[in-house]
């Protein structure tokens, strides 16, 4: 690992070098928070921010993913010609990202590139990332990241660590990617002894400040079936809209859609996010739902999230702690509490 030190008023002329051999994406201010997006010329990721409204997920999932085009040749339809989706040319840095979110990625990576299926659209993406992570130095107070395997100076997932000093950021060289980015513009390590014992301060701190703790421990022992049949999820379930908020803010949720839009003589196929939330999202072609109430609908969501993923990969839960669907959803529903009401189940 090496360190280096970048001070706040070269990051502008700093990423602008980079832009030649990267496309950058970031943080960005909008109307009702921020997002991460694809940075224009000239413009900054905003590095001040707490936390995205919606998780970077979309660099790698985009919300809608063109896979093919149909056309005709010269019109004529018994000649169909089907074309791929043009490629960035650049690899893309994603600069400012969280560390959860960081290991949110790896863990769509277990869906999208299996030993049985690999997704070239996925990992097309992913393997092009190089990911430029930005501690946490204030946790927010629904992040409990820390009971999830992350945190928030967690440099598991990342291949460039920055920290905020105040007038300038730390960063911390973590992989090959890492210094592939720093060297296109031509970052030097920085040697000061006393930046490690700093940076371990700060990391503590942090830390710290997470007072929200969740326990799944035991959730492994418990049987799906016991689970799956407990009596608590109708309570659980009582205040959920089924709005799908939840879903489509989660950095883990990876439900998608297929739908073809076609036109007289041309075509798109699309992957679209999608939602177990939704009530058409189980609905059969013969018109039967076998998750037709709100609650069964709850109960898959959560039950995917904490039991079935935990089981199947043993990665401890679907879930890093970024708390994003504690603070957006309109009905107070809280994976923490889910989660404990869980862990308590006893094995039958």
């Amino acid at each position: 690992m090496k360190l280096m030190i970048i001070k706040k008023t070269d990051l502008a002329k700093a990423l602008e070098k980079i832009r030649k051999s990267y496309s950058l994406t970031g943080p960005v201010k909008d109307k009702d928070g921020h997002i991460f997006r694809s940075l224009q010329k000239d413009e900054l990721p905003d590095l001040d921010y707490d936390m995205t409204r919606l998780s970077p997920k979309a660099v790698v999932f985009p919300q809608a993913e063109p896979l093919f085009a149909l056309r005709y040749e010269q019109g004529d339809k018994t000649k169909p010609v089907l074309e791929e989706t043009v490629s960035q040319d650049l690899p893309r840095a994603m600069v400012g990202i969280r560390p959860y979110d960081a290991k949110a990625l790896h863990l769509l990576k277990l869906n999208f590139d299996t030993p049985e299926f690999k997704d070239p659209y996925f990992i097309q993406k992913f393997e092009a990332l190089t990911l430029v992570g930005l501690a946490e130095n204030h946790p927010g107070r629904t992040n409990f990241s820390t009971s999830c395997g992350t945190g928030p100076f967690d440099e598991s997932y990342l291949d460039i660590l920055l920290i905020d000093t105040g007038n300038e950021y730390i960063g911390k060289i973590l992989t090959e990617k890492g210094e592939a980015f720093a060297a296109c513009d031509g970052w030097t390590p920085a040697e000061v002894p006393s930046l490690e014992e700093k940076l371990a301060k700060m990391k503590t701190q942090a830390e710290a400040e997470i007072e929200s703790r969740i326990d799944f421990s035991h959730i492994r022992e418990v049987g799906i079936k016991d689970l799956y049949d407990a009596p608590f999820w109708k309570d659980l379930a009582f205040a959920c809209i089924n709005c799908s908020t939840c879903t489509f803010a989660c950095p883990t949720c990876w439900c998608f859609d297929i739908q073809d839009e076609t036109g007289k003589d041309k075509g798109l196929r699309l992957r679209l996010w999608d939602s177990c939330m939704a009530d058409l999202y189980s609905a059969h072609a013969s018109g039967h739902n076998p998750r037709s109430e709100g609650w069964q609908r709850f109960r898959n969501r959560f039950m995917h999230k904490l039991k079935y993923f935990t089981d199947k990969y043993n990665q401890g839960i679907m879930c890093v702690g970024c708390g994003r669907c504690i603070s957006l959803c309109p009905a107070h529903i809280d994976i923490r509490k889910i989660c404990d009401t869980l862990n308590q189940k006893e094995a039958s």
